[in-house]
């Protein structure tokens, strides 16, 4: 008797065994976003400009990063988290007849510190509303804990009040993309907000596979391109035996890969599977570059080696400051914004 116990402990040992290890994949019941390579070679443009330290230039478009496909853009609101070294705007890009919202990385200088931190992040924190969804704290509190989620509920409120119903179309890079990922949710879940379509570059897992399973329902019009061997898409780690509680990217993924020789390289843009963990796209190689973080489509992402601000103080007269330091720059994009071109003896404060 005892040992026929015993053995039916031992089957049901190994049946959960199996049950635990085997590889969860996430499937979706409604259309997954297509990928449009002008849309995404056009937002990417939109996260590198969002690094931009000099909020004049940001501000009133006229950047370095602020041309090409992104020409004419009109911000309509620039928030700045001092406390926390978060950057975000709102605007409108007519050519896209769209709301585009784009939210700042990590600055390049913490990027080891920050990729070694992500191999030990376990998911602490439960998501309203989605029974067993668990998320990443920190990716968390960035975008719903600072200044940056009432500033652009705020905007995203008043540029519709401007423009009517536009799409709306979030896209941020590394911490960026998943800033822009929990915002993409939040508008659409708390805010009711439609057309909502989120493009992230080189994004970091940011919850679990009952997070992943919910958030595909809700904002399935969803891309997220990684590159090459970038290591941030692969942080924090995945492990496919213990797929409950592990992290879990949401899909569409779309791999970005060189292949050739010498001068014959060309990239390859394969759009993968709907697990949100296809093995035959980035998890099929090491990710183990920084650098292949920091260009996406050529583009350089990042930004100076600090979170410090520059501004002209003539636009003292468009911006908001709270107790702690933090920044929101707001504009009405149908009056006419101050000249700030620069001028001799007009100083910049730097935040």
């Amino acid at each position: 008797m005892e040992r026929t116990r015993w053995v039916n402990v031992a089957i049901l040992m190994c049946l959960f065994a199996i049950c635990c290890g085997r590889e969860i994949n996430v499937k979706h019941k409604r259309h997954l976003a297509d990928y449009n390579h002008t849309l995404a070679t056009t937002l990417v443009e939109y996260a590198s400009a969002v690094y931009m330290s000099d909020m004049t230039q940001l501000f009133t478009w006229t950047c370095p990063r602020c041309n090409d496909l992104t020409e004419g853009f009109e911000v309509i609101e620039l928030i700045v988290d001092v406390q926390h070294c978060l950057q975000g705007f709102v605007g409108v890009a007519k050519d896209l007849n769209a709301i585009v919202i784009a939210f700042r990385g990590t600055q390049e200088h913490s990027i080891p510190n920050w990729i070694e931190d992500l191999h030990w992040k376990q998911l602490d924190l439960n998501y309203p509303g989605m029974p067993d969804a668990m998320v990443h704290h920190g990716f968390y509190f960035a975008y719903h804990n600072t200044t940056v989620r009432p500033g652009v509920v705020n905007a995203v409120k008043r540029a519709k009040e401007l423009y009517g119903n536009l799409d709306i179309m979030v896209t941020g890079h590394s911490m960026g993309g998943a800033m822009a990922a929990f915002c993409g949710l939040d508008l659409t879940v708390n805010h009711e907000t439609g057309n909502v379509q989120v493009v992230t570059f080189g994004q970091p897992r940011i919850g679990n596979a009952a997070f992943v399973s919910y958030y595909g329902e809700l904002v399935p019009n969803t891309i997220r391109v990684t590159n090459g061997h970038d290591i941030v898409p692969h942080l924090p780690p995945y492990y496919p035996h213990f797929a409950q509680k592990t992290y879990h990217h949401f899909p569409r993924e779309v791999w970005l890969y060189n292949i050739g020789f010498g001068s014959l390289v060309y990239t390859v843009e394969k759009v993968c599977d709907d697990s949100g963990e296809d093995p035959t796209c980035s998890r099929s190689v090491s990710g183990n570059s920084i650098s292949e973080h920091l260009a996406y489509y050529g583009v350089k992402m990042g930004g100076e080696s600090t979170c410090k601000v520059i501004m002209d103080p003539r636009l003292a007269a468009y911006s908001t400051e709270d107790f702690e330091g933090n920044v929101i720059l707001s504009r009405d994009p149908f009056a006419s914004i101050v000249k700030t071109t620069t001028e001799p003896n007009v100083p910049s404060d730097v935040i």
